[in-house]
């Protein structure tokens, strides 16, 4: 799987490589896509049109053009699998911390007040319906970026503003959620949440690992450290007492349990089952209907 590193690699050359602020009109054709992304600054995804599947550490977030998106520093996985003649299209605004926080010392004596009225806590991922004035927003910014020579700065570090504004007057709960600054480094809760999270998906180690911000040998050790086993183990336990319980206590056919459970086919389910309880998902549906039948 591809990794990309943004905003850098949607850069044209490295004219803006050091920008605090970077605006990008992103469009992608592709049916099928499915990559690692590096987010090295926080981003504003304004979605035009398209959707698409992304997964982070502690969650998993389906996008689409009815709403745009916050997204922290940090790593995550991206999947789009777009209909005929309908790409994915957004205006990205990349931004330092440095000018999140400048605006919040800025309207310091209106966040104090909010803050005293709602109890608000971290969100690192962020995602806002559309109202008339936002999608009025966005529709001008797309001017703007086809205008020749891009935005220019002032304008960018005034569009970046009035954004801020109209969240911080209309959405200020959600728009104050989102962290001033954030370590890339996940500490032992952060992990156990991430790794709660896609236990019962087809998340990969490889993949956990990367999504935590970790080698995979370091999120090993960190897995044991925290649960005191090895996660590949643990996770097979943990899927598999969940493909139990879904056809026992649910009554749900293997053929609609073993993509729940991470699994690519029925095949390599039914052998990873029949290797851990000694009967095969089929045996024990079958001798469950049985028992319900005698009940």
């Amino acid at each position: 799987m591809d990794v990309y590193h943004l905003p850098g690699e949607l850069l044209e050359d490295g004219s803006a490589a050091s920008s605090t602020l970077i605006f990008r009109h992103f469009k992608s054709d592709r049916p099928v896509f499915k990559g690692k992304s590096v987010l090295h600054m926080s981003a504003i995804s304004l979605v035009i049109s398209g959707t698409k599947s992304m997964t982070f550490a502690n969650r998993m977030v389906e996008v689409n053009d009815r709403e745009f998106h916050f997204l922290s520093v940090g790593n995550c996985i991206v999947t789009m699998d777009l209909p005929a003649r309908r790409p994915f299209e957004s205006i990205l605004i990349f931004f330092d911390d440095s000018l999140l926080a400048a605006f919040h010392a800025r309207h310091s004596e209106e966040i104090r007040i909010i803050r005293e009225k709602h109890r608000i806590g971290t969100e690192p991922y962020l995602a806002i319906k559309k109202d008339e004035y936002l999608r009025h927003y966005i529709a001008g910014l797309q001017l703007l970026c086809q205008a020749p020579g891009g935005i220019p700065e002032k304008m960018k570090a005034l569009k970046f503003e009035e954004l801020l504004i109209y969240l911080l007057r209309n959405e200020p709960q959600q728009l104050l959620a989102f962290p001033i600054a954030r370590g890339r480094d996940l500490d032992d809760h952060s992990i156990r949440s991430a790794v709660e999270t896609h236990r019962s998906g087809n998340t990969s180690l490889e993949e956990l690992a990367f999504l935590c911000n970790l080698s995979l040998s370091t999120f090993k050790r960190r897995f044991v450290k925290i649960y005191g086993q090895a996660p590949g183990r643990w996770l097979l336990q943990k899927r598999m007492e969940l493909a139990r319980d879904l056809i026992q206590q649910k009554g749900e056919r293997p053929g609609e349990v073993y993509d729940k459970v991470g699994y690519e086919n029925h095949s390599s389910f039914s052998q990873a089952f029949k290797q851990y309880f000694g009967e095969s998902p089929t045996q024990l549906g079958k001798s469950t209907t049985r028992l319900a039948e005698a009940e």
